[in-house]
């Protein structure tokens, strides 16, 4: 018998969520710091997660699982979109250069796990990744060109769903479909606690940027106090 999935989902990773929102990387992306060095190394991380996500989603698709196969929606896949930005932030030989950091690797391998051994989680993963994708992607993709003074959608491809005309209407139909799943309360409490995992893996990866966020921020401000103090110096020396 269907469960009311949506809602427990929401409302179970309620608390994950604001966690994720306050690590450093992201409150630091959201008041408009952000690092190119350290974005792209997001951008690579992403690509890898979304590559599992999505092979895993569409080898079950195809088989019509019955869990997974109704949230399968081909629109919301990002890995092309991905490649794009990651062409934008390596060059044409971005598939040498991107690396995936040790959080990621883990992520990547959680969702392996789960495709063999209880693929129905994989729903937990798939809302949290594309419904914070749809609900914040464009507030998030304003934020990155301002930030790094990008011109157009060139390196924020990532946050634009060209096959979805509207977002409002999408999201109602992904809830919908959530809701008609064919699993027990038991799997549903399940899938809750997997995706309160989903947010710790994120949250894994950000604190792994944070370094080098902050590396870079020190560098800058480095750069700036060395630069006032040679400037004070000169101005000592005419004096």
């Amino acid at each position: 018998m269907a469960v009311a999935l949506a809602s427990q989902l929401r409302e179970g990773t309620k608390a994950a969520h604001t966690m994720a929102e306050n690590t450093g990387f992201v409150s630091c992306f959201l008041k408009g710091v952000v690092d190119q060095s350290s974005y792209r190394m997001l951008v690579a991380d992403l690509y890898f997660v979304y590559s599992a996500l999505e092979a895993e989603i569409g080898k079950l698709r195809e088989q019509k699982h019955p869990v997974v196969a109704p949230i399968g929606f081909p629109e919301l896949n990002r890995c092309e979109a991905l490649e794009q930005d990651l062409i934008f932030y390596f060059g044409s030989d971005w598939r040498n250069l991107a690396k995936a950091t040790l959080a990621a690797q883990e992520y990547v391998a959680r969702i392996h796990k789960l495709a063999q051994e209880s693929p129905e989680l994989l729903v937990a993963h798939h809302y949290t990744r594309y419904l914070g994708d749809l609900s914040g992607g464009q507030i998030l993709k304003t934020i990155a060109q301002k930030a790094m003074k990008l011109g157009g959608n060139d390196g924020v491809r990532f946050y634009i769903f060209n096959d979805i005309e509207d977002t409002k209407a999408f999201k109602t139909l992904y809830s919908a479909t959530l809701d008609s799943l064919p699993i027990n309360q038991q799997t549903a409490e399940r899938m809750v606690e997997e995706a309160n995992m989903a947010f710790h893996c994120n949250m894994a990866m950000f604190k792994e940027l944070e370094g080098n966020l902050v590396a870079a921020i020190g560098k800058v401000l480095f750069g700036f106090l060395t630069s006032r103090q040679r400037g004070g110096s000169t101005e000592d020396a005419v004096a």
